[in-house]
């Protein structure tokens, strides 16, 4: 098999969706996928053929060997991926010791750590839904939180799992000695409301329920009706309001200085909306898409599951194809396109000592802003690589201000809790980018990187040069990455686009919500940290591959593409069927039982998901009522005695009660949660910084071990300009005379007023 891959051998242990996603990742790029025993369609997908094709589509082009595990290590292999409990990980352990002989990187990934309080808990995606404080947001603001469905934390389990040990695959060739990677999918998830989680403790902002489609702080940013269909509306800034109310023909919503503020518009979304909905209701969805992305406004198309593989964007970046082995089935391909560079392998130094880190010695540059792009860079940083974040002096990073005053002491841009949380461990300098000074230095800065990674606004660093594809054409080995939301390529690439245009746009709103709701969003910015996830295993795969004699590479990602990997159970299941995929709430098609119930405590809610009999019977024996038989058509039966047992608990004591039971069950948490949940605070989750400005504040760790350990937090995120001299006079050699002089040319520093945002 060719690609970046070729060559390394994996042998998976194929329990739950995680550890096979895991695997497909290194199938599609050119591993060698043992499985050890075939695997099967149950508990997978949306059932009966559904399930079969999805099964088909994460098992494609793996090859089963022996099911005893001491035989398929008879093998030579070059990782083991094991789960998804601790007792399968003990095993291959077990296994591997027994064996001895070619000592592989082993890869346990399990729901929750397998140290914690949490450690003999029964886990599936609806938990981890609820306690990654994803679920807590979503549906209606005077109901129940809703479960959002599929397999989605599983493969963004599984994806994370994929970084890590590419890492550590890249850091074996250069002399780590690692040799036992552990992630668990709940750890991986809380990429969603680990920001929301630390703001708190700095802010004291909490998360609330504010109803179908509407998240803190931006507003506009749901789907509204149009005349045939549904457009994807995100209205963050004030320039973007402005032209919004402009274009719906009513100038005058935007007069009100305080409307120029994006919560404000939050709070007052109701009146809002009573101008938008029947304003948007007079014409297509297409009209609005491309009225207002000429606007600069990020307006999305919301296909529906059956209409997206036939979108001709998509379609022209071949983004769907059958899935083999199938009749009918249509599954997403790869979200990434890696395009080799014509460029030699680089000279790249090596490390003279075996490195504390895998990535020890990895040089990336980092032309990232908001949460995806920086999201990516962070795990190169965890994972040990130097990461140098280049800045605009004038357009700086706009997660440090997307709104409001630039002035105050301290600056305002110095306190976001969300840029805090996804730059710690690099460095940071400021350059003017549309000087020829500026330009050259961020060459200079590419030809000593390995990666350079960047997520501007469409075609912006194209135009002024700098773009992935100039710095590898003159760079001998480097990889470089765009991040567009909708790709580098296609009628749709230049669409400017937030997190929140990337879910609209991916068809997960169609899989999500009762079946009288409109297409049900379930984050602010859904579509920010899995772009970033996929950043950075794209890169990962380009930087094996190069350190395998592949050369450099230039990487075009879609970040709408990465949310279909999440989908995909939902895509391929309603490939093979002609009417729409139903919608149902919290319930899904293969769980017996999935609700949410209310406990004693105002607004504190618990998840229970029964995927088996022997978990019905369990249930109903703990809750009184032994001779209900586990039929689907007893589900709502069910639910109403679940919800009048737990109504009368602590939630505590309700989740123990079912856990302990063998019912998978936990709480429903609101990001502010996460802070004192019971397993993040025994694995020490959560870590105190210090930092220039705000002092002491909470940060997460990686989400990941490496041989029992978590990558450590080495300094907080930077300051604007905080490296300057470190970097320009330290790593490239200017002498203090040039450092000074373009200093006094605004070249470098940070005295001009940030300008217009993305």
């Amino acid at each position: 098999m060719s690609g970046p891959l070729a060559g390394l051998t994996v042998l998976e242990c194929p329990d739950g969706v995680a550890t096979r996603y895991c695997g497909r990742l290194f199938t599609a790029h050119g591993a060698t996928v043992l499985q050890a025993g075939p695997p099967d369609a149950t508990g997978v997908g949306y059932g009966g053929s559904a399930s079969a094709a999805y099964a088909a589509w994460l098992d494609h082009g793996k090859r089963p060997v022996a099911r005893d595990l001491r035989q398929a290590l008879g093998q030579a292999v070059d990782l083991v991926i094991a789960g998804q409990r601790p007792a399968d990980v003990a095993a291959v352990d077990a296994a591997l010791g027994a064996a001895g002989a070619s000592n592989p990187i082993r890869l346990g990934l399990t729901w929750f750590a397998p140290d914690g309080p949490y450690a003999g808990w029964g886990g599936c995606d609806a938990l981890i839904q609820a306690m990654s404080g994803v679920a807590y947001a979503t549906g209606p603001k005077d109901g129940a939180p809703m479960l959002p469905r599929g397999h989605a934390p599983q493969v963004v389990g599984g994806a994370t799992a994929f970084i890590v040990a590419m890492a550590a695959l890249i850091g074996r060739d250069a002399g780590w000695r690692g040799r036992r990677i552990d992630v668990n999918i709940l750890d991986a998830n809380l990429c969603f409301s680990e920001s929301g989680a630390a703001g708190l403790a700095l802010t004291g902002d909490k998360v609330v329920r504010r109803g179908v489609n509407r998240f803190t702080p931006t507003f506009p940013g749901g789907i509204y009706q149009a005349s045939d269909g549904w457009i994807g509306v995100t209205a963050l800034t004030p320039p973007q309001w402005t032209a919004l109310c402009d274009m719906i023909g009513h100038p005058e919503l935007a007069r009100d200085p305080a409307s120029l503020v994006t919560l404000q518009r939050l709070n007052a979304a109701d009146a809002f909306d009573r101008v938008l909905v029947p304003a948007f209701k007079t014409r297509p969805a297409a009209y609005w898409l491309i009225e207002g992305q000429g606007r600069r406004i990020p307006l999305a198309p919301v296909p529906d599951l059956a209409a997206l593989p036939r979108t001709p964007h998509w379609q022209g970046r071949g983004s769907f194809a059958p899935v083999p082995g199938t009749a009918s089935a249509v599954g997403p391909t790869q979200p990434f396109r890696i395009e080799p560079s014509p460029a030699v392998q680089s000279a790249a130094t090596e490390p003279a000592t075996a490195p504390d880190l895998p990535l020890r010695g990895v040089r990336v540059l980092d032309l990232t802003m908001g949460w995806a792009g920086p999201l990516a860079t962070r795990h190169f940083a965890d994972l040990g690589a130097d990461i140098v974040k280049v800045e605009s002096c004038t357009h700086f990073d706009w997660w440090r201000a997307f709104d409001g005053p630039m002035d105050g002491d301290p600056p305002p841009y110095e306190t976001r809790p969300s840029f805090l949380m996804v730059n710690r461990n690099k460095r940071g300098i400021t350059l003017d980018l549309k000087t020829d000074a500026g330009k050259a230095l961020v060459r200079r800065l590419a030809a000593r990187a390995d990666i350079m990674i960047e997520n501007y606004a469409p075609g912006t660093l194209d135009k002024l040069g700098i773009g992935p594809k100039a710095l590898a054409g003159a760079t001998p080995g480097l990889i470089g990455i765009s991040m567009g939301a909708f790709g580098a390529a296609g009628p749709w690439s230049g669409f400017r686009a937030y997190g929140s245009t990337v879910e609209q746009a991916s068809g997960l709103p169609f899989v999500n919500g009762e079946p009288d709701d409109p297409p049900t969003m379930q984050h602010v910015a859904y579509g920010d940290p899995i772009g970033g996830l996929y950043g950075a295993a794209a890169c990962l795969v380009a930087l094996y591959g190069r350190r395998h004699g592949r050369g450099g590479a230039v990487i075009d990602l879609s970040q709408v593409e990465c949310l279909f990997q999440l989908c995909a159970d939902a895509i391929v299941a309603q490939s093979t069927q002609t009417d729409l995929l139903a919608r149902s709430g919290s319930r899904h098609p293969l769980s017996l039982l999935r609700a949410v119930a209310g406990t004693v405590a105002p607004a504190a809610w618990i998840a229970v998901s029964v995927e088996t009999p022997a978990q019905w019977t369990a249930l109903a024996a703990l809750i009184g009522c032994p001779g209900l038989a586990p039929l689907k058509e007893n589900e709502p039966d069910m639910e109403a005695r679940l919800r009048a047992w737990a109504a009368s608990r602590e939630a505590r004591d309700a989740v123990d009660r079912l856990q302990g039971a063998g019912v998978p069950a936990g709480p429903v948490y609101a990001a502010q949660d996460l802070l004192a949940d019971p397993q993040l605070v025994a694995a020490g989750f959560w870590r105190r910084a210090e930092r220039r400005f705000i002092g002491t504040h909470i940060t997460p760790l990686a989400p990941y071990r490496l041989d029992g350990r978590t990558p450590p937090l080495v300094c907080p995120s930077p300051t604007l300009g905080e490296h300057n001299g470190p970097v320009l006079m330290g790593d490239l050699g200017l002498s203090r005379n040039e450092f000074a002089a373009l200093e006094a040319d605004g070249v470098i520093g940070t005295r001009a007023v940030m300008g217009s945002l993305q």
